[in-house]
């Protein structure tokens, strides 16, 4: 009895099958699939990666960027206020302005108390070469939104900007709408800057949202402190579509594309 009591065990086992095979191939299944995964998280790190370095490379184009540039450029703008007059610097962005013919521009922004200046500015040669000034007393509507063009247009515009209106009962001539490099518009039209994504500080300084804002509550100061004669006090803020009448625009697609607005490096160049 005690040798079939020995054997029982030893036929039972040989006629059952192995219970770690299952688990064998299911561990086993369970490790293609992690692999599976990990190669396709690494897909896309590469891919990530390889982006993020065209647009980091991309980005050293722009002179803004360059250490110390923007912060001797600010300098450079604000020594230009005139306290008297002006006020005092309430505020510093970098901007991009946008012209009746669609064509993209460098900007910084200053708001003081008193006025809102559009300075071209040189990055390269740190240089001041042109200044805008207008009378926040005069400020009377800002307009946010997409952009839109005439049914008929072969131009197009993405993304949103911000167009300032100084002088609502002006309306630009027939002649200052065709004139590629005429100024006599009684508005200004913004974009936030191509860098605004590179980091946390650019990112506030490129802020569109909050320079509306701002400009808002600054001008709204000015207009109760010195109300501009025949103008209602305030400002009105419109969320609509922003118009450029523009139909054909070769040159500014083509500079747009290239960036030519902007101080960047191109090739052995700079400008």
């Amino acid at each position: 009895m005690a040798t079939e009591e020995k054997g029982t065990p030893a036929e039972q086992s040989q006629l059952s099958p192995p219970t770690g095979a299952p688990q064998d191939s299911e561990r086993a299944k369970d490790a293609e699939e992690l692999q599976s995964a990990c190669a396709t998280v690494r897909a896309k790190l590469d891919k990530l990666s390889a982006e993020s370095s065209l647009m980091n490379f991309k980005f050293k184009k722009f002179f803004v960027l360059r250490p110390g540039t923007l912060n001797q450029a600010i300098k450079d703008v604000e020594a230009l206020v005139k306290k008297e007059e002006d006020g005092n610097v309430q505020s510093v962005w970098l901007m991009a302005e946008v012209d009746h013919w669609n064509n993209e521009k460098e900007r910084l922004v200053v708001i003081t108390d008193n006025t809102l200046m559009v300075f071209k500015y040189d990055f390269v040669m740190f240089l001041c070469e042109q200044i805008q000034k207008i009378s926040l007393n005069y400020v009377d509507r800002l307009v946010h939104g997409t952009f839109n063009f005439p049914k008929h247009s072969l131009l197009k515009r993405e993304g949103e900007g911000l167009r300032i209106y100084w002088d609502r009962m002006r309306d630009p001539s027939f002649t200052s709408k065709w004139n590629p490099f005429s100024v006599d518009f009684p508005y200004t039209t913004l974009i936030s800057h191509p860098v605004s994504s590179i980091n946390d500080t650019f990112a506030s300084l490129c802020d569109l949202h909050k320079f509306r804002e701002h400009l808002k509550v600054v001008a709204e100061k000015a207009h109760a402190r010195n109300p501009a004669p025949g103008k209602a006090n305030g400002v009105t803020v419109l969320n609509q579509p922003i118009t450029i009448e523009a139909y054909v625009g070769a040159m500014s697609f083509l500079g747009n594309q290239n960036k030519l607005g902007y101080a960047m490096a191109r090739g052995g160049l700079g400008f």
